[in-house]
């Protein structure tokens, strides 16, 4: 029996293949969208070995709203109505903006920014005659606080952030059953870092702290099925957001101290190439991690705040009024 029907772009490595063995593990027809041949190949033999019957990837470019809309179509026709569908892929770099040609930066901008537009427009497109279905777009803490070396990945993120917020207002507007959420991510231990477009002299690593992707696809999850404005996942996450929020140029200062040379290590790790206009898995399965296994987390105490604030709202209310019985306790005794 399923639990439903996903889409998962970029599903062939990082979050992306992260997400499709979450979902697969936990009983859902999953199809995934990406483009590397054997990246697609990997993730199907996931998805069979989690014990799901069928496992369908579709070549796909993001960037390519027509080739999403056909993918769509054909996800619906193979697995049936899409009950989720969740937007991860995207092209990055670790450059400085001016050394970034015009056509880089309009290509991660389509894959990063309108990949996801595209996934959107897709899934509405089947979901709101249903009036049912969640939309999940993968943001960064960098869509509230931008870095160095990152400006076409934080831009995107920026505008992924706005265009989330608008289409869930249109949605409530019309009193839609249909919901679009958003995942904040942190530093990961992905595949990107092997081979994002990289124009400075160190190997691009994540920000620490490093966090395991198996919790971003947790998060992705827990979204589709508990579907909120946005959860965070990351203690950095949180005070990226809140910090940002508070004192912007204190942040600021601090980025510029230290977030060039805390991107890069001198560590000889591999390199894939770039994945701009060709896939960095199309012969080689490079899965969900990333180089720094020994430096990354499995737990993060923010997403399990998050997954359990009912729980902590109860409590706190429990503990406050205990703590207001036992006051009017002692005024009566006294």
């Amino acid at each position: 029996m399923s639990s439903g029907v996903v889409v998962i772009t970029g599903g062939t490595a990082g979050v992306g293949r992260a997400a499709v063995r979450e979902f697969a593990e936990n009983g859902y027809d999953v199809a995934v969208l990406a483009r590397g041949a054997a990246g697609l190949k990997g993730a199907a033999e996931e998805i069979l070995g989690a014990g799901r019957s069928t496992a369908l990837t579709i070549p796909t470019d993001v960037a390519d709203a027509v080739a999403v809309d056909r993918a769509a179509q054909q996800v619906e026709d193979e697995l049936g109505p899409i009950d989720v569908w969740v937007n991860v892929a995207f092209a990055g770099s670790l450059a400085y903006f001016w050394d970034t040609t015009d056509e880089e930066y309009r290509r991660m901008t389509e894959v990063t920014y309108l990949g996801q537009v595209n996934g959107t427009r897709a899934a509405l497109a089947r979901m709101r005659p249903r009036d049912h279905g969640v939309v999940v777009n993968v943001g960064s803490a960098m869509a509230y606080r931008s870095i160095p070396l990152q400006s076409a990945y934080c831009g995107a993120k920026h505008a992924v952030k706005g265009f989330t917020e608008a289409v869930a207002t249109e949605l409530a507007h019309e009193r839609s059953g249909v919901k679009i959420c958003m995942v904040q991510l942190p530093g990961l231990n992905t595949p990107q870092f092997n081979w994002n477009l990289t124009k400075v002299p160190g190997h691009p690593r994540p920000v620490a702290p490093v966090f395991q992707p198996e919790l971003a696809a947790r998060a992705v999850r827990f979204v589709a099925e508990h579907p909120r404005r946005s959860i965070w996942v990351g203690i950095s996450t949180a005070y990226t957001i809140l910090g940002e929020r508070v004192a912007p140029t204190l942040v600021r200062s601090y980025l510029a101290r230290t977030g060039v040379t805390g991107q890069q290590t001198g560590a000889d790790l591999p390199r894939y190439g770039p994945n701009l206009f060709a896939p960095g898995d199309e012969d080689d399965d490079r899965g969900a991690h990333g180089s720094f296994d020994d430096q990354a987390h499995f737990r993060d105490p923010v997403l399990w705040a998050s997954m359990h604030r009912g729980a902590l709202l109860a409590g706190a209310l429990s503990g406050l009024a205990g703590f207001v019985g036992v006051g009017a306790w002692r005024r009566r005794g006294r």
